[in-house]
Parts: structure tokens; sequence; C-alpha cells
């Protein structure tokens, strides 16, 4: 499922438990890290998280249910795009549009995540 799919899916589910039930099956969905990946652990996440690069693309996992939700998420709002689009893009932004109430601490884990493709 692309971002726009997501989002819209997101939009259209009024109920804000619904929303988060969404999230955690877009994680269902997270490819696997293929062999030979580069992956580096999100310090900032109170779960653990990996970012992983390989051949220009990125993969991720998390041993969250909702994390990985957050995780697919973010890894579909940059798919397709160069490091130089994704410096651009203002990621926490379009994560506080979709309305999902994560809560202080996973927002600093997202922060963590999004800090994580600034510094590419």
């Amino acid at each position: 499922m692309n971002y726009a799919e997501m989002k819209n899916a997101l939009m259209l589910m009024e109920n804000p438990v619904g929303r988060l039930e969404m999230l955690m099956d877009f994680g269902k969905e997270l490819s696997p890290v293929p062999d030979g990946a580069i992956c580096t652990e999100i310090v900032g996440c109170t779960s653990f998280v990996e970012i992983c690069q390989k051949d220009g693309r990125f993969y991720g996992r998390a041993d969250s249910f909702m994390v990985r939700g957050i995780v697919a998420l973010i890894l579909s709002m940059i798919d397709g795009k160069d490091i130089i689009d994704i410096k651009k893009m203002d990621l926490m932004a379009e994560i506080k549009s979709l309305d999902l109430n994560l809560g202080a601490a996973r927002l600093n884990g997202v922060q963590s995540m999004i800090n994580f493709f600034k510094n590419l």
C-alpha cells in the first residue's frame, strides 16, 4: 500500500482507536529486510527500531506492533524519493496531520526516525 492509500484509509476512519488499529495493520505489510542491508538502530525510540538500506531502498523493523506501523507509514512517505527530496520533506507535519493521537513518547520516537533521514 502506498502512502496516498494509507492516508486516505486513515482519513476515512473517524474512530481514533480504529485509526491506531489500522496503523498496526500497516506494520504487518512491512517488507522484510533483505540480506546484506545496512541497518541502523534508531536511538530515542522506546521500542527497538532499525532502519535499513539496500540498493537505494529503505526497510525497517520494530519490536512493537504500533511502532512497526509507524515505520511502515514513514517508509511509504519516502518511498521512491532520493535523499535530497527526503531531506526537504516535513515528515513530522505530515504525521501530525493524520491525527493519530500517538502521545509524547511515541512522537519522540517518530522524531528520532525522522532525524535519521534528515541526517543521511
